[in-house]
């Protein structure tokens, strides 16, 4: 499967929620949201290794995404970048937040395995939805 293909269907069990499915992708010693971390946040905290990525999903499991549309692909040998457009409610506000073109960056090892994913995002927004501002 090729990198992009790789990525259109690890949305695309997001979408399903189906985890397992995205997990089998990763390379064991993934790096997830390792270079721009935000403590704080626990959908934004760095996370080392396959085990630990369910732990990212987990903190979105009571988010309400109204709009989850990954519509722009760029791809070169080892990396996807993907636009994402976003609609989420996330369960310490009411409010909804609408991100145009969020930045996903998903880097692969030889074997064809995610190695790396990294948000590229407006941290500032990621702390204002988790503190309910």
């Amino acid at each position: 499967m090729a990198n992009l293909q790789t990525v259109q269907a690890i949305y695309q069990a997001f979408g399903q929620g189906d985890i397992p499915s995205i997990l089998e992708k990763l390379a064991e010693d993934v790096n997830w949201d390792a270079h721009s971390p935000i403590p704080e946040v626990p959908w934004m905290t760095p996370r080392k290794g396959r085990s630990e990525v369910p732990l990212f999903f987990q903190s979105l499991a009571e988010a309400q995404f109204k709009v989850f549309d990954p519509h722009t692909f760029f791809e070169n040998e080892r990396q996807v970048l993907a636009l994402v457009d976003l609609e989420v409610i996330f369960p310490t506000s009411p409010k909804t937040y609408h991100v145009r073109n969020e930045v996903h960056l998903w880097t692969f090892n030889a074997s064809g395995q995610v190695s790396d994913f990294e948000h590229i995002v407006d941290t500032l927004l990621h702390v204002q939805a988790h503190r309910g501002e």
